[in-house]
């Protein structure tokens, strides 16, 4: 690894405060101690099991990013010790942006698990945010750091929705 254990763990800090600690504070504050949508018991047991798919494939390709950041990248997901080289392998090679990709669809999934308004409210302003970040700030940083290499990448592989068929790159950028 290239970075401290201290470095890596403290890079989920902000995953762990969009996921769990804002969502909590919302349902706190808004009083939504509902669950469940009045619906008939069989779709509320359809409901619970899309929420927890969608929870559980949010997570599983947050921790796929993570870990290519630390094993391609040489980093980690935190501005303060970011990835030393492109990672443009395994899931990178689909859409551009797969660990806010995983956190939105994680918090869509609790939207849907807990049948709460507010916490689809924070999925939607979570994405309007990143969205913008990502253009405004981290793609231009990307393309100072990485150059050529980057601006490639991002010709062939969508910011959000993934490709249905990886990109392969016709030169080596590492």
């Amino acid at each position: 690894m290239y970075h401290s254990k201290r470095q890596q763990a403290s890079a989920f800090s902000l995953p762990i405060g969009v996921l769990i600690i804002i969502p909590v504070i919302l349902l706190f504050l808004s009083n939504d101690t509902s669950i469940g949508w009045n619906l008939p018991p069989l779709f509320n047991i359809t409901v619970i099991l899309v929420g927890l798919a969608l929870i559980f494939s949010g997570l599983t390709m947050m921790i796929i990013t993570i870990r290519m950041f630390s094993k391609v990248g040489e980093g980690t997901l935190a501005p303060w010790a970011p990835t030393r080289k492109l990672v443009i392998k395994g899931i990178y090679q689909r859409t551009r942006n797969p660990m806010i990709l995983g956190v939105l669809i994680v918090l869509i999934g609790e939207a849907i698990l807990l049948s709460s308004v507010w916490l689809f409210l924070w999925f939607v302003i979570a994405t309007v945010v990143n969205h913008f970040y990502f253009i405004r700030f981290e793609e231009p940083g990307l393309v100072e750091r990485f150059g050529d290499a980057y601006r490639s990448y991002k010709e062939n592989v969508p910011r959000w929705i993934p490709r249905r068929k990886p990109w392969n790159p016709t030169q080596d950028f590492e």
